[in-house]
Formats: structure tokens, C-alpha cells, sequence
């Protein structure tokens, strides 16, 4: 597949850059460790940023009258307005990023699932909310890889964020270039992982590169962009994947004997039952496209979407199908 652009991320500053929770620890994250070879990190610490300094009292979100407030129990301190100013300037600032690793269940970062209190008074939480940072990162960029450090540790939700900011980081740096032609190649590269993610997406993209744009402020880059992240809102369905593995063996049909397809069909069979991995269909794929020196297939970014020291097949235990 070459070399990878690398995704530019945003990242909480405590997930292993610095020691700058409200205790003063850091947290060691091994996906995290692992990505700092491909990825540039941004890191950030909003709770920092507007002088609590470390360590610190902690903070939490607090319901009054239906507005969320961020208030720091200890002190009686409001720091709702110094964080909103500070989150609305700092994201202003950012130009060319692919996504964001937040700090869960943070009152400032977290995205969901930070806890939602009544006052600062102790007692039970009144639900869930975002924290206010990691609130309006996704009121801002709802259309980039975001995600928080806890939720990477499940297998397919890894996976899709990984191939999401590998995906987006090579369309940031095709779009440089403004070439027609080399849009049209980053399509077809990866025709069969947009077959995999959504059919119906894959075919208003078709029809972008094939049109003209109809009004002037539109051109093929922005109308292309806005279908890529319609078709990365979410993660490629299985059924979907199957079905693009099986577009994928029409190529090599004339090739084979009648013990190669059937075997396939079994095989196929075994994994849409989910007695086989899908890893295993991929692998014989890309073993006939080599066979068959095929390089339209091996060129494929369905095979290795991020880079192959990226793959990690522990899991949190929670969703994993393959």
C-alpha cells in the first residue's frame, strides 16, 4: 500500500503526555503509546489551560434550572465561562486535524457518559452529559474520527476509528493538490472498502466525479467530501462486507477451478455464520489477487486501510465479531 499520511489528532493531554490530572498523574494508554509513531498528536488540557493549575480541586457538571454548569465543589468556584471561551478559541484555531481522543467520563473532555449532578453537594448522579469541551468538539466536528481513550479498547470501534483517520489524513492531503484525475484514483483505491461501509454512499460518490457540480461555490473536492463523511458516520456493516468480498471474487472467477469457488462459498458460509473470522475470507483474497498478479486488487486500500503494525486484535470484550 506505500506510506500513510499521517492523521493529525487532538488528544487530552493526561492520556499519556503529561502529568496533568486533577491528582496529578499521567495515564498510560497503550493505543495511545502505539499511535505516536503514525499519528501527530496535539495534545491539550483544558482544565489546565484556564488556571486550575495541577493538581487541583475537581470539577463537575451541575443542572440548574435546565443549564449546565461547571462549578468546583470545593472552592464554589464557576468555571463554566472560562471554559467556554477557551474550548470556542482553541477550536477556532485548529485548521487541518482528522480527530480527537478524548478523556472519558471527563467533566471538560469527555464525549459521553460524564456524570450530571444536581448541585455540589454529594450525591447520586442525575444522568449523563458531555463535558463542555468535549460537548462542543462534537457540535463542531461532527464529521471526524472522534473518540475516547476507553472505547478504543474495543476491537471494532478501533478498528473504524483507525481507518477512519488514515482515510480522511490521504483525502486532507490529496485535496492539496486539486487534481480531478487523482481524486478518481483515491476512489477506485478504495472502492471495495466504501462497498463494505455503505453501497447506496459508494454510488452518490459515483455520481459526484462523474458530474459537473451544479452551483458555482460547490466543486468535485467539497461535494466528494461531504459523501466521504456521510459514508464514515458509521462503522463498515457486516453483511456489507460480505457482500463486497463476494463483488471482489468476480474478478478472479475465470481463474478458478470448480474446488477454488467451492470452496469459497463454504468458506464465505463459515463466516457469515460467524464460525470463521472475516480476516480469513481477506486473507484468501489477497492470496488469489497475488497469485493472479492482480495489481488493481492489491492496490486495494480494503486490505491494510492503516498501517499493518496498527493491527491489534485484543479487545475490551465488548462487540467484538472479528
Amino acid at each position: 500500500m506505500g506510506e500513510f499520511i499521517k492523521p493529525k489528532l487532538v488528544v487530552s493531554k493526561c492520556l499519556e503526555f503529561d502529568h496533568c490530572r486533577y491528582n496529578g498523574d499521567v495515564i498510560h494508554h497503550p493505543i495511545i503509546r502505539k499511535l505516536m509513531r503514525y499519528v501527530d498528536f496535539i495534545p491539550v488540557c483544558p482544565e489546565v489551560e484556564i488556571g486550575l493549575g495541577t493538581p487541583r480541586e475537581t470539577i463537575r457538571i451541575v443542572s440548574n434550572k435546565g443549564d449546565q454548569r461547571l462549578l468546583q465543589p470545593k472552592t464554589g468556584q464557576d468555571v463554566t465561562e472560562a471554559m467556554s471561551q477557551f474550548s470556542t478559541a482553541y477550536l477556532e484555531s485548529l485548521t487541518n486535524i482528522d480527530g480527537f481522543i478524548l478523556k472519558s467520563r471527563s467533566p471538560s473532555c469527555g464525549i459521553k457518559d460524564v456524570k450530571l449532578y444536581a448541585s455540589t453537594e454529594k450525591g447520586p448522579a442525575l444522568g449523563s452529559t458531555s463535558g463542555l469541551f468535549g460537548g462542543m468538539v462534537l457540535q463542531k466536528f461532527p464529521h471526524l474520527a472522534i473518540e475516547e481513550e476507553g472505547r478504543l479498547n474495543n476491537f471494532l470501534i478501533r478498528q473504524r476509528f483507525l481507518t477512519k483517520i488514515f482515510l480522511l489524513a490521504s483525502f486532507r492531503e490529496l485535496k492539496k493538490s486539486g487534481s480531478l484525475s487523482s481524486l478518481k484514483e483515491f476512489h477506485d483505491r478504495n472502492h471495495y472498502l466504501y462497498l463494505a461501509y455503505s453501497r447506496p454512499t459508494k454510488k452518490v460518490l459515483d455520481r459526484i466525479l462523474m458530474k459537473e457540480p451544479k452551483k458555482q461555490e460547490d466543486d468535485h473536492f467539497s461535494l466528494y467530501y461531504k459523501g466521504l463523511s456521510r459514508l464514515l458516520s458509521r462503522g463498515a456493516r457486516y453483511d456489507s462486507s460480505i457482500n463486497a468480498a463476494f463483488e471482489m471474487v468476480k474478478t478472479f472467477e475465470q481463474h478458478l477451478n470448480g474446488k477454488e469457488k467451492s470452496f469459497f462459498q463454504q468458506l464465505a458460509h463459515q463466516v457469515i455464520q460467524k464460525k470463521e473470522p472475516f480476516s480469513t475470507l481477506m486473507a484468501l483474497l489477497k492470496s488469489w489477487a497475488y497469485r493472479f498478479e492482480n495489481e488493481t486488487i492489491l492496490r486495494q486500500s480494503w486490505f491494510e486501510p492503516y498501517p499493518t503494525e496498527l493491527v491489534e486484535i485484543s479487545d475490551s470484550g465488548k462487540g467484538r465479531d472479528y
